[in-house]
């Protein structure tokens, strides 16, 4: 009986172990990745904490100095923001301004008729497709309506 128990007990050992572990090791060129790319990634990581490191000693410089001229720096600040702001809508309204001028003229100068055969195309694309989506509709109910009727006889 102890003999039948001991059987059915899972094994411990390096057995165990190996069926978790792949059959076969990794290919050279996963080997090559990386032998390559962990000194990048160390490399990599390094510098960006060096340059935390050097953020935060100029922001621990500077504060003190943002302190003293803030005075002298919001208003500034704003005052460039509020520059870069107006010039910016300037330039928006007199894009607005230019390409509506631009419409007008065409407009007036006979480019109207152009308008109006577009929506005619567009009026045509429209009922064509509503007259194809129709017929669709109109086949698929047929299909349906046949498939029920084979349903109800079988």
């Amino acid at each position: 009986m102890a003999e039948h128990q001991h059987q059915h007990q899972p094994q411990h050992g390096t057995n165990g172990f190996k069926s978790l572990l792949p059959e076969k090791g990794p290919s050279r060129s996963q080997v090559l990745a990386v032998v390559t790319l962990f000194p990048v990634g160390a490399i990599l990581l390094t510098l960006s904490g060096l340059t935390l490191a050097g953020s935060v000693i100029g922001l621990a410089l500077t504060t003190p100095v943002f302190v003293i001229f803030s005075p002298v720096l919001v208003p500034a600040a704003l005052t460039i923001c509020l520059a870069v702001t107006g010039f910016v809508a300037s330039g928006a309204f007199g894009l607005t301004a230019l390409s509506s001028l631009s419409w007008t003229v065409n407009y007036l100068r006979g480019a109207r008729t152009a308008v109006p055969e577009q929506l005619d195309h567009a009026k045509r694309r429209m009922m064509e497709t509503a007259g194809q989506m129709g017929q669709r509709t109109k086949e698929m109910g047929q299909g349906i309506q046949s498939k029920t009727h084979e349903g109800g006889r079988t």
